[in-house]
């Protein structure tokens, strides 16, 4: 386990810290959530099937209707058609339309089927897979693509990979789209080397070299670019969108740099940041993150990895850049290092998620700080913050993990296109559902 102000740097005593192969994660099968995906997945066929064959039949039957009603004389001499009491021309503009009906029909029978094959109608799914004090984020889009934010730690005896493998597996996932590695500190950067060996990986997306000349955070960086080679590789600045079907993934910082404008719809001056305390500059990979905000429908998600306090102004003021969110992943796994009243409290979230362990993270200041939060409805924890107490946890139900032991219990969002929300724990089977916010 790591400790509250562990950086990344010494990874070297977290190596053989617990042999769980993937805890309860194999165990955690959700029957419900799994019967109402299928469902949606057989109705999405169905609507698509459907759409089919009324329009094939509505473009039949309107053809068949004319010619039945309408006694047809043809004369060989011009191949003209004739209907007794009709002139010619009305004649042939009704087979002018039936024509074009069912051309339109055609047309939209292959929208439904598009719509079929884009996820219409499906949800994101996002799992919070516990790597005990690090990150590791998979979102399953209704498009039947894949984005994992960070991999948790490396050694452990393959520990944080096969929890990430048996989630994926769970999802239905048999190869991660794209990759994001927010900074490059263990807990976040150290499981690629053995996830690659896991799952299959298409793209890794990163901020660029490492800026933290440590000798940990170099042989950290050394490891990744091993482990990465011949892998298609893209180095995102802000403003650029990760290529993941299905959702809008925006970039709004990277390497130390934030979006030069407001997302669509932000912008506005933020309250939050008039007397905000100061703090000193960060020189670590953690202000180096790349910070994301995720976009389904009217759902959106803001995940800035490690950034820490004076990045996160520098977002947030004096304009609020990025606007609200209805998830927060709370930055630095609730570390006072980051997570400013600027940032969280402009953010309004009504949700927020603690990537924590029972020794790192989910501080008192920052939980504070988050909890009065306007308009947040819920914390959800991954893990008991042991120095938090009761008055600084969320409630048993609410947290995946509440033992020291190595669980491995995740918390998964479903959400849907409308803004409503359903957060699931594994552990207990809790689910609780948020209606579409305003």
């Amino acid at each position: 386990m790591r400790g509250e102000e562990d950086d990344g740097r010494n990874d070297a005593e977290h190596r053989n810290v617990g042999k769980n192969r993937g805890g309860a994660i194999a165990d955690g099968i959700e029957e419900v959530c799994d019967g109402r995906r299928g469902a949606r997945l057989r109705r999405s066929a169905v609507k698509a099937e459907g759409c089919a064959r009324i329009d094939t039949r509505a473009a039949i039957g309107a053809e068949r209707q004319l010619a039945s009603e309408t006694p047809v004389h043809h004369a060989t001499q011009t191949g003209r058609v004739f209907v007794p009491g009709v002139g010619v021309g009305r004649v042939a503009t009704d087979f002018a339309m039936i024509r074009a009906m069912r051309a339109a029909l055609v047309a939209f029978s292959a929208i439904c089927f598009a719509m079929a094959a884009n996820g219409a109608g499906k949800p994101l799914e996002i799992f919070f897979i516990d790597v005990e004090g690090g990150q590791a984020t998979l979102f399953v889009t209704p498009a039947g693509q894949s984005l994992l934010i960070d991999t948790g730690w490396g050694y452990n005896a393959y520990r944080d990979a096969n929890r990430i493998a048996a989630v994926a597996k769970q999802a239905h996932v048999k190869k991660i789209d794209c990759v994001l590695i927010t900074h490059y500190h263990a807990d976040h950067v150290g499981g690629v080397a053995q996830l690659v060996k896991k799952i299959p990986v298409v793209t890794f997306a990163d901020h660029g070299p490492n800026r933290e000349d440590t000798n940990s955070v170099n042989h950290l960086y050394s490891e990744y670019q091993a482990a990465i080679a011949g892998v298609n590789h893209i180095v995102v600045k802000p403003g650029d969108q990760l290529p993941v079907k299905g959702i809008e993934t925006v970039v709004v910082t990277a390497d130390g740099n934030e979006i030069a404008q407001p997302l669509a719809g932000a912008g506005e001056a933020n309250p939050f940041c008039s007397g905000v305390e100061q703090k000193s500059t960060d020189p670590s990979e953690n202000a180096r993150s790349v910070g994301t905000v995720i976009t389904f429908g009217r759902m959106r998600i803001v995940d800035l990895g490690d950034l820490t306090w004076q990045k996160e102004l520098e977002l947030m003021c004096p304009q609020n850049k990025i606007g609200r969110a209805g998830l927060l992943v709370v930055s630095h796994h609730g570390l006072d290092q980051s997570n400013s009243p600027a940032l969280v409290h402009a953010l309004q979230p009504r949700v927020a998620i603690f990537d924590n362990s029972s020794t790192k993270g989910a501080s008192p200041a920052a939980w504070d700080i988050v909890r009065s939060s306007p308009g947040l409805q819920d914390i959800w924890q991954l893990h008991f913050a042991d120095a938090g107490g009761k008055e600084h946890n969320a409630a048993d139900p609410f947290i995946a993990n509440i033992e020291e032991a190595d669980t491995g219990y995740y918390l998964k969002v479903t959400a849907e296109e409308d803004g409503s929300f359903v957060v699931y724990n594994a552990r207990n089977k809790l689910a609780k559902q948020y209606a579409a916010g305003q």
